[in-house]
């Protein structure tokens, strides 16, 4: 790789929308998600990460489970050695992967060794699940090692996730993959409380009561598969899914604008509060026009919001700990935490 330059013909991220969470520190309103599945290389996804900031991004979301973060670390050290962006001005997040709920910051420690930083912007809980599990298993697999929400148990790891901020590993912790009820607990328990919680979010899958719960508690919801997730791999995959590109509503209104559906979606989620993090190879300017692009009208945003299937797509089967479960459970659907 050369020396890192931006792009000349690149999008100013000034222009980018800001989200603040609850400390007054702004948060770009579009990301860069890095979860490339099994469709594209660890250098693949680099790469995207050097385009993408050369080209206006500054909200990149890593996870030690991608298994990509060393390559993204060099990356990021190009373009902060070439000082052509600062430090101050990148909004990088990891994850806690389950596997280590009980070594916090040991895992916090190798996250920023691998991606060659001084402290994250954000770290996240990346699953409420304290256990281990390959990860490339199937939607058919499950783990000997599953075991049940025990909010004991996560408050232990959440104290370990507060010791970060105290030690000034990290700037912000926060949540993903939650339920309104395990939040509830937290939110009465915590020291810090949780600036981010991020959860799939996408016009066939909108989850508007924990979407308005997070926005009520000052937690900022970040939106993982913002455009239904379609490269995501075919382990990932069911029947029952949907795919929001296809939908006739939202290809009325990409063709009515001139836009892509992808657009559509991406201008949806920020209009509606939430911040996206689409992956992509190659579409980092078109994200950023839908980013800050002109709004959809109060008409258009009525209409995707009556489009919701709630189709989840990331269902976290191989989190169940029984035989015979439905991975329903996992995410509380009589409004309690089902007991071991």
């Amino acid at each position: 790789m050369g020396g890192f330059q931006l792009d000349a013909e690149g999008f100013n991220p000034d222009r980018v929308p800001k989200r603040r969470v609850y400390t007054g520190a702004q948060v770009p309103a579009i990301g860069l998600g890095t979860f490339g599945s099994d469709r594209f290389s660890a250098e693949q996804v680099a790469e995207a990460v050097r385009g993408a900031i050369a080209c206006g991004y500054r909200h990149i979301d890593c996870a030690s489970v991608y298994e990509n973060q060393p390559q993204i670390g060099q990356v990021l050290r190009e373009v902060l050695d070439s000082g052509a962006v600062k430090r101050d001005e990148l909004w990088i997040t990891s994850k806690l992967w389950n596997d280590s709920h009980g070594r916090v910051a040991q895992a916090c420690r190798q996250s920023l060794d691998e991606l060659q930083l001084d402290y994250l912007d954000l770290y996240l809980v990346h699953w409420p699940f304290p256990n281990y599990h390959p990860p490339r298993c199937d939607v058919t697999s499950r783990s000997p090692n599953a075991r049940p929400y025990i909010h004991e148990e996560y408050m232990k790891t959440w104290r370990q996730m507060e010791a970060l901020v105290d030690a000034g590993l990290v700037r912000h912790i926060g949540t993903s993959n939650m339920t309104i009820p395990k939040l509830k607990l937290l939110l009465r328990d915590a020291r810090i409380k949780p600036a981010c919680n991020e959860m799939e979010l996408h016009p066939h899958f909108q989850q508007p009561q924990l979407f308005q719960f997070c926005i009520e508690h000052g937690i900022l919801p970040i939106a993982y598969c913002p455009l239904g997730s379609p490269a995501r791999p075919d382990r990932d995959r069911t029947p029952e899914d949907t795919v929001d590109l296809e939908d006739p509503v939202i290809l009325e209104i990409a063709r009515r604008r001139g836009i892509t559906p992808a657009a559509v979606c991406i201008r949806w989620a920020v209009q509606r509060g939430q911040v996206p993090i689409p992956f992509s190879l190659r579409h980092y300017r078109e994200n950023l026009e839908a980013a800050a692009g002109p709004p959809l009208t109060e008409e258009e945003m009525d209409r995707i919001r009556r489009i919701d299937k709630n189709c989840r797509l990331i269902k976290g089967q191989v989190f169940l700990w029984k035989e015979n479960q439905s991975w329903e459970d996992l995410w509380d659907p009589s409004g309690q935490i089902t007991p071991p």
